[in-house]
């Protein structure tokens, strides 16, 4: 995937989360779960875009 597409996508995210945050009503604890929960979404997704999701998961701890 190109970069500009990642880098729009992040953008057009990113404002949408800004948009919900500033104009939806909503209690402070759920906009911090939403917050978290898009913030990881978007880490996996970036991850898997530029083909390091396959490391990640594959990455075993030894004793």
């Amino acid at each position: 995937m190109p970069l500009i597409q990642i880098v729009i996508a992040l953008i057009i995210v990113g404002v949408c989360l800004w948009l919900i945050n500033n104009f939806i009503p909503m209690a402070g604890s759920i906009k911090s779960i939403l917050n978290v929960v898009v913030v990881v979404a978007v880490v996996i997704w970036v991850l898997q875009a530029v083909g390091l999701w396959g490391r990640v998961t594959s990455y075993k701890f030894v004793n």
